[in-house]
């Protein structure tokens, strides 16, 4: 340290400089140098070790390289240097000003802290964007413990950054930390049981990304995209976003669609009601016309005695003819309990496409062609004013 002060000294001298200005000239020398120097390292590593580390991914066949060695990590690793550099330069810079040493030292090392904190975080995100072969709600657990994980490392960062702005070891505050424990608790309740929710639906396979969920507590209709330790994305199909807490979905009910969207079909429930009068039996005039149009044979009409349990038995075989219709799942036609509004006959079926628009044009031709041909069994839909 003194040769060193004595050749800035000896360099100050030559420039013509004597007296007392010559302390005063070399600590302002000194900061200069030290920040062109910090300035220096950090232009370094932004303009030439950064293009190599991305010239040497760029070779390689793996893709984690170019992830994990992303834009983001290597240029928050470049903001560290420079403070790295001022870090070693300041007990020669203020040797003899210890309280301005120890103070630039403190902010030194805070901002040290804070930016190895970005990069680990940074560096945790990348790992979460990295493909692999497993399951999505593998990667899904994988991404919640990595959020996790980054709690932790903020919340010891915080502690170490507490300890050396007040000049304390951070294990002593760590100790310190259990008689303030329940306050913790009260303060962090709904952050804590959120992670706790947000583990147990990932774990569990309760919900992934991709799920169309129908959250009746909310106004949630859709497809899951995104979940994080304390909020389900959801993305309704009107293409409204609505946010949903974990709890509400570990504590409460939710319907995931997933089941019939990995089945065979997507069902059919609709009920159609007809008129009591134009329930009648059946006569040769109706079982000719049947005949004739090849709705049913003799055989398929055996046995029936009213004109609605013709159509029933007609529209069953009608449906397992269809090829939207997944003749494999169930196909049922039935008589409902009578009421005030007529008589209801339920179809029951399952559609092959699950997509919703042709879903619904598919499921519309099928209503629309019990409406048509029910008038040849001589049935009438129900009006509530048939008068009008």
């Amino acid at each position: 340290m003194e040769i060193i002060k004595e050749y800035v000294e000896a360099l100050i001298r030559l420039c013509g400089v004597a007296g007392p200005a010559v302390p005063v000239v070399r600590h302002v020398a000194l900061v200069i140098v030290t920040l062109l120097l910090a300035w220096l390292s950090g232009l370094l590593c932004k303009r030439i070790i950064v293009p190599m580390i991305h010239k040497v991914t760029a070779r390689t066949t793996a893709v984690w390289d170019d992830i994990l060695l992303n834009d983001r990590v290597l240029l928050t690793a470049c903001r560290i240097v420079p403070a790295l550099v001022i870090w070693q330069f300041l007990p020669m810079v203020f040797y003899q000003f210890h309280f301005v040493r120890e103070v630039l030292e403190r902010l030194t090392a805070v901002y040290i802290t804070i930016m190895m904190v970005r990069l680990i975080t940074v560096f945790i995100s990348a790992f979460t964007q990295l493909e692999t072969s497993h399951s999505s709600s593998v990667r899904q657990y994988i991404k919640t413990f990595c959020g996790v994980l980054k709690i932790v490392v903020i919340f010891i960062a915080v502690i170490v950054t507490v300890g050396i702005v007040f000049g304390k070891n951070p294990m002593s505050l760590l100790a310190g930390l259990g008689a303030t424990s329940a306050v913790l608790m009260l303060v962090f309740k709904d952050t804590i049981e959120g992670l706790v929710a947000g583990i147990r639906l990932t774990s569990n396979e309760m919900v992934k990304k991709g799920d169309w969920i129908t959250v009746p507590s909310t106004t949630a209709d859709g497809v899951v995209e995104d979940i994080s330790l304390t909020t389900v994305k959801v993305r309704n199909f009107d293409n409204t976003i609505v946010t949903v807490s974990p709890m509400t979905l570990v504590n409460g009910s939710f319907q995931n669609w997933k089941g019939m969207q990995q089945s065979g079909g997507r069902r059919v429930k609709r009920v159609v009601y007809f008129d009591f009068r134009s329930v009648k039996a059946v006569d040769d005039e109706l079982r000719n016309r049947l005949l004739q149009g090849g709705y049913l044979s003799a055989e398929e009409m055996e046995g029936e005695d009213a004109n609605i349990g013709l159509f029933r038995k007609y529209f069953e075989k009608h449906l397992a003819a269809r090829k939207e219709v997944n003749e494999k799942l169930t196909i049922m036609v039935r008589e409902m309990e009578a009421t005030q509004c007529g008589l209801p006959l339920e179809f029951y079926f399952f559609l092959r496409d699950r997509e919703w628009i042709n879903y619904e044009h598919q499921l519309a031709t099928i209503i629309e062609r019990v409406y048509v041909t029910a008038a040849l069994f001589g049935l009438k839909i129900y009006e509530q004013y048939p008068e009008q």
